[in-house]
């Protein structure tokens, strides 16, 4: 196995200038970079986003919502709902995320917002810089700010329901959205800064697991990561069968005893829950 293959998506909200080591295309505005989910873990997404601009405001179902409101994906198979979380890696001054709300909103008042741009305000807009931590669970309302570069770990869906976006022509999905939307305060438990060094857990939720590792998994770690896995290295190399990994690839690999770290590196591992 050798690291994913890689998808640059343009978009009028990216970046020009990205964090190394990606480099933007002269012209482009770039705003994702996706992993192609290997068949082996196809339930799993990796992708970076950079932001010049605000993103909508978005919400997604979970598996069971997605089925009962008939979600298929581009095969016309059944989609899967969509639980993510974000790590910051690099922000401008002044970035901020939006997630949860200030205080509890009725889906009456929510849809109003919605309508009438006030829901911007509604939510919670926190100030980031590079390490800070979300896990957003579906049903969690949010919006990812200007001038924020971050990795994303999602399950494999494409399913978002918009809400509000700025007055941008695009679709809007305001009864799914509301049907589905928590529209509460976040629980503090789910937004934290990671420190620069250790290994540390960053979820633990019911669909995947991931840690930032620093140096050498312990005993304890790699048996928790024996079986498929996918790799993103962040500071120096992972080897796996013969591949060299830097920052900027993404791999699978079938177990983490097939992978050799960097003893002063850091790299970001990722299992189905």
């Amino acid at each position: 196995m050798s690291g994913l293959p890689i998808r640059s998506v343009a978009k009028p909200w990216g970046k020009d200038v990205l964090p190394a080591p990606f480099v933007a295309p002269d012209g482009e505005r770039i705003g994702e970079i996706w992993f192609e989910p290997p068949a082996e873990l196809p339930g799993l997404l990796v992708k970076y986003i950079f932001t010049s601009e605000k993103l909508s405001v978005q919400v997604h179902p979970t598996d069971a919502q997605a089925t009962a409101m008939g979600e298929t994906d581009a095969a016309g198979n059944p989609e899967r709902g969509k639980e993510e979380c974000w790590l910051v890696i690099d922000a401008e001054p002044g970035a901020t995320l939006g997630v949860g709300f200030h205080e509890p909103v009725s889906p009456e008042v929510l849809r109003a917002a919605a309508l009438d741009g006030s829901i911007e305000d509604m939510l919670v807009w926190h100030p980031v810089k590079a390490g800070d931590f979300f896990y957003i669970p579906a049903n969690t309302v949010h919006a990812i700010g200007a001038g924020v570069s971050l990795i994303e770990i999602q399950q494999n869906s494409d399913i978002t329901y918009r809400l509000y976006d700025y007055g941008r022509p695009r679709e809007l999905h305001l009864d799914k959205g509301i049907a589905v939307s928590c529209a509460q305060p976040l629980d503090p438990a789910l937004a934290r800064h990671i420190p620069e060094t250790g290994t540390v857990e960053l979820a633990s939720g019911p669909y995947f697991t991931a840690h930032r590792l620093q140096g050498v998994p312990d005993a304890a770690l790699a048996a928790d990561y024996a079986g498929p896995l996918l790799v993103i290295p962040r500071q120096g190399e992972v080897h796996l069968n013969g591949d060299v990994l830097r920052p900027g690839d993404c791999a699978a690999a079938p177990g983490i005893a097939a992978l050799t770290f960097d003893p002063h590196g850091q790299a970001i591992i990722v299992r189905p829950a």
